[in-house]
């Protein structure tokens, strides 16, 4: 971590959110995206509720709904109850499926009169990189020669596969118990977020629009093709071979189809070149598997531009990946209702510096040039219903801690009582198109004028 630092206070959501739910709607915002604490619901992971969780976001959902808007609410976002890691080996665990039913369970009872659109998972793709091929996520495991040298237990070359085949079938419990309990009483809507950089070959050269293609698949097909149709891609089944799960006919039947909606977490587009090379190795991770590097001058890492939301200061802002992103769903995955669920830019500070600076132009380009690119592919027929900005305010950032401040709001983190700090960009207005109208209209209000016409901006916090 950068600047060493922890979440345990962050931006003080828990005893801030009247105000900040006040600011939402002086924004004129109509949805709110957050998620639910696994443990902070039910600390051991299962069994007894804690009331004082219980009663915070009942207090949140209330208070939303007060104001016209409405929750978007995350079940599972990088949070695996401790007890559970230390019982089971939490996500590398069948029992994990059972668990996060029952925990969803009680989710759908207590919130699901007044939550109606749910999203089980975060960024199913990117947490077992992060947690078991490169150990920086927490449990933090991984194996020689590949990973953090921190590790002192895990496999990167099986155990990442292994979690994401687990998280998929506790989705598809968690959609099958919202479907058969819940739904029809409740009105609802449920699917899944999943993290989806984009991906361009750096030349013309075929290797490297097959590698561009390939860690298209790894990437987005991952997860997509099972949730579509019921399997993994065949190119991650020709490369990974044994070391990847196998769906029963059974489980095959439960993923395919569970989703209402697919979000989409997009930050920017990486070129790529062929690495084919490491396909001959015998020990492979998954970052071998997909068998591509990423040429000069964007030169890095593949593991670090996957589990880091980079910006301008790595890859430029590329707005027509999206629109390529949104082609590639609509015509491989069926033009499925889409949520845009994170998308944003931000300030990279010194971590060594407290001083607060909130000049933003970057910010209101950005949001500007991916809006417009937004506006393209629904005007081309994409189906995407929604936009979330990440995020609401400053926040915590895996792997950046305080560095990477995506706020529209600022907050000053060295002071104990976390004041909100307007930024020259404040919101970006985003009406999304109905059946007659399919244009997006965007406004930016800057600090200068404090003008908070009424708008439609749909944003992101934790």
């Amino acid at each position: 971590m950068a600047d060493h630092s922890n979440f345990d206070v962050a931006a003080d959501q828990y005893h801030k959110y009247k105000a900040n739910v006040k600011l939402m709607h002086e924004m004129g915002l109509d949805a709110y995206r957050f998620s639910i604490a696994w443990p902070r619901l039910i600390p051991d992971g299962r069994g007894e509720i804690n009331p004082k969780g219980l009663q915070y976001y009942n207090n949140l959902i209330n208070e939303l709904l007060s104001y016209g808007i409405q929750p978007h609410v995350t079940l599972y976002h990088f949070d695996l109850p401790l007890a559970l890691e230390e019982e089971y080996n939490g996500l590398l665990s069948t029992k994990f499926i059972d668990d996060f039913t029952a925990y969803a369970d009680v989710c759908f009872r207590e919130f699901g009169d007044r939550v109606k659109n749910w999203i089980t998972l975060n960024e199913p793709n990117i947490e077992p990189l992060g947690a078991y091929d490169a150990g920086t996520f927490p449990p933090e495991r991984c194996s020689y020669p590949f990973g953090s040298a921190n590790c002192t237990a895990g496999n990167s070359t099986i155990e990442p596969y292994i979690v994401t085949h687990n998280l998929l079938l506790g989705h598809a419990s968690v959609v099958t118990l919202y479907r058969e309990k819940y739904q029809a009483e409740q009105g609802g809507k449920i699917g899944i977020t999943i993290l989806a950089m984009w991906f361009k070959s750096a030349t013309e050269n075929p290797e490297d629009i097959a590698a561009a293609r390939r860690i298209v698949d790894f990437h987005i097909g991952w997860l997509m093709d099972p949730l579509v149709f019921g399997d993994y891609p065949t190119v991650m089944r020709k490369i990974v071979g044994s070391r990847l799960p196998v769906f029963t006919d059974e489980d095959s039947r439960r993923i395919k189809g569970s989703y209402d909606f697919i979000g989409l977490n997009h930050y920017a587009t990486i070129s790529v070149q062929a690495d084919t090379i490491q396909l001959e190795n015998q020990l492979r991770d998954y970052m071998h598997d997909v068998a591509v590097k990423i040429p000069a001058p964007f030169s890095g890492s593949l593991d670090k531009a996957l589990l880091q939301k980079y910006t301008d200061d790595f890859f430029p802002a590329t707005p027509w990946g999206l629109s390529e992103l949104l082609d590639h769903v609509k015509e491989y995955y069926g033009n499925p209702l889409t949520l845009i669920h994170e998308n944003g830019d931000p300030e990279v500070v010194d971590p060594t510096t407290t001083a607060m600076v909130y000049e933003d132009d970057f910010r209101i380009n950005y949001l500007e040039q991916y809006l417009e690119a937004l506006q393209l592919s629904i005007r081309n027929g994409s189906n995407t219903q929604g936009y979330f900005v990440w995020s609401l305010m400053d926040t915590w950032e895996v792997m950046a801690g305080y560095t990477n401040r995506f706020g529209l709001f600022g907050v000053d983190f060295s002071d104990e009582e976390r004041p909100r700090i307007l930024n020259n960009v404040i919101v970006t207005n985003i009406k999304l198109p109905d059946a007659e109208d399919a244009a997006i209209y965007f406004n930016l209000v800057y600090k200068r004028f404090l003008s908070l016409d009424p708008l439609s901006l749909n944003v992101t916090n934790l």
